[in-house]
């Protein structure tokens, strides 16, 4: 395991390196039964290899009841039939390998399918030697169990709901921080943990190259499980400070570390997703010495454009706040540690709809977001189907949606909280998730290239105009841009490992930033917007710009003074 980025050493072979997320489900489909299976990814692999990515992240393959699209996991060493084989997957992991590409397994370990073997031991009575594999509790005290309000604690589950479920069988109530058939692992007990290990030894040992670890920093809980503070306007508590980044967290992470990786010749690459956390804990869960992660995947700026309410309740973008964010985390751990530079995932609606203009200028805002972001200092991440310009889609009703997450929120909104089905449905358009689900769009063909039967949640509309065969024929790709920017990060040493200094920080749709490592320096900057933006009244920054040599631009011809709408240059300025 690669683990150093410290400046008395090499730099770590992923600073250099790009992240292509493959969402099974949702990527190729081989077998015509609408859903996306192992064969279908095989079939792309050279599409991954010509956009130039170095690491391929699979989201969860395993056998799983697919309650969470496969984030809850009945078998952790057995690949669902709904995608495939095991021989399927080593397959495409000598596929992956024998084109210069690694192959990264998305692992969830805080909690497991209420089908897999562990749990349902743990459930057939409260003396089994499995029961404290899982927390259970009686309810609370002074309560019936079962009566409203018995719940052990007062927490909600991110997917709606109390994070408690009773289990009539045994009469106590597990713990489940999503959802009920997403029952949470004790990590307390030494045995999980060993369970744990041996199973990601065993995918080492298969030939995969890492794992991004799914909400790690949620493993390790205050064994108390107190009431959290319950917020205006919401029927449940907040429990996550008891769990995000808990008490034992970095224990737990660095047992890992020796009991898996420590010792090995290979390559490999750990990412933990970790909602919640802070810069300080991200140095912490970073720094190379402390032999945790190689970088954290946070969340701080994907929720700049909820509002008071959460994530279901949209605002928009404030440009200003995305700059005070990211700046913070660039100069956060510019000494020691690493960051994972994202705005798309399976979790998060598309960029070009969130952030830019996904008709008039789909093509100029989705390359000006990628440019802004890979010129970061960090691992850049790309989503399957971002590198084409994909958009969000257009749901008109609750049936439409596939999502837990937002099938709950619509019926909990619209019942208990009486809020109105058409405003509910409106930000459901704009944030669920399901919006990163639809099927890749590789075609202008029927079901858009992407199956030949009826697709598990629809195609997005716009398929005939927005499809990787037409975007790589055109005159202005957003896949051809990607390409350059994944080749000037592999070239470049200023854009892996250069100092970022933010420009102009209080300007609201400019974005501007320069990276400098010796004797080379670049200049970024970007029109934010759909107007034409004159460059603001700053000597230095417009010699530099007017004095640089353009290096990647979006818009393919001379500069002109004023950046045009969603402009993007990037400026070699020495």
């Amino acid at each position: 395991m690669s683990t150093t980025n410290s400046p008395e050493t090499e730099p770590a072979w992923w600073t250099g390196a790009v992240v292509y997320q493959v969402y099974p489900r949702s990527f190729a489909d081989s077998n015509g039964d609408g859903i996306g299976d192992l064969g279908g990814i095989i079939s792309k692999l050279d599409h991954l290899a010509e956009l130039g990515v170095d690491v391929v992240w699979l989201s969860p393959i395993y056998s799983s009841p697919q309650h969470d699209n496969g984030y809850d996991i009945s078998d952790y060493r057995r690949i669902d039939p709904t995608f495939g084989t095991l021989e399927q997957f080593d397959e495409l992991l000598e596929g992956v390998h024998r084109r210069g590409m690694k192959l990264v397994m998305d692992l969830v370990v805080n909690h497991t399918s209420n089908e897999h073997p562990w749990f349902v031991e743990s459930a057939s009575s409260t003396d089994n030697p499995k029961r404290d594999w899982y927390w259970w509790r009686d309810a609370r005290e002074g309560f019936d169990t079962g009566e409203k309000g018995a719940e052990p604690s007062n927490w909600g589950s991110a997917f709606s709901g109390p994070a408690w479920t009773l289990d009539p069988a045994t009469n106590q109530y597990y713990l489940h921080l999503f959802a009920p058939e997403q029952p949470d692992l004790n990590w307390e007990n030494p045995e999980v943990r060993q369970a744990v290990y041996e199973m990601m030894n065993w995918w080492v040992d298969r030939g995969v190259d890492g794992f991004r670890m799914d909400v790690i920093n949620f493993i390790s809980k205050d064994p108390a499980l107190p009431d959290g503070p319950v917020q205006p306007g919401k029927l449940w508590g907040d429990g996550s400070q008891y769990f995000v980044s808990g008490p034992r967290i970095h224990d737990y992470l660095q047992e890992m570390h020796r009991e898996v990786f420590e010792g090995r010749k290979a390559e490999l690459i750990t990412v933990g997703e970790m909602p919640g956390v802070t810069i300080d804990e991200a140095k912490l869960f970073t720094d190379p010495a402390r032999r945790e992660v190689d970088m954290v995947f946070q969340f701080e700026h994907v929720g700049l454009d909820h509002g008071p309410g959460g994530k279901w309740d949209y605002k928009g973008l404030d440009l200003r706040d995305l700059k005070t964010s990211w700046n913070r985390w660039q100069k956060g751990l510019a000494g020691t540690g690493w960051n994972s530079l994202y705005l798309n995932n399976h979790d998060q609606p598309r960029l070009v709809s969130r952030f830019g203009n996904d008709e008039a200028f789909r093509y100029e805002s989705a390359t000006l977001w990628a440019a802004l972001l890979h010129l970061h200092r960090g691992t850049p991440y790309v989503y399957q189907g971002e590198e084409i310009g994909m958009t969000n889609a257009p749901f008109e009703s609750v049936e439409d949606f596939r999502d837990i997450e937002s099938i709950n929120h619509f019926y909990e909104a619209t019942g208990p909280l009486g809020h109105k089905p058409a405003e509910v449905l409106r930000n459901l358009r704009i944030m669920s998730r399901d919006n990163a689900r639809t099927p890749v769009q590789w075609t202008a063909g029927e079901q858009a290239g992407f199956t030949s039967g009826t697709p598990w949640i629809a195609v997005n509309p716009n398929y005939p105009t927005v499809n990787a065969d037409t975007d790589r024929a055109a005159d202005q790709s957003v896949f051809r841009f990607y390409q350059q920017l994944i080749e000037l990060r592999h070239k470049d040493e200023v854009v892996r490992l250069g100092e970022f200094v933010m420009l102009a920080e209080d300007h609201p749709t400019l974005y501007a930033f320069t990276r400098t490592l010796g004797g080379g320096s670049l200049l970024i900057v970007g029109n934010v917007s759909g107007d034409t933006l004159s460059l603001p009244d700053d000597a230095e920054l417009a010699d530099q710009v007017s004095g640089g040599t353009l290096i990647l631009g979006n818009y393919g011809d001379e500069p002109t003074p004023e950046l045009r709408p969603w402009e993007v240059r990037i400026l070699r300025t020495a």
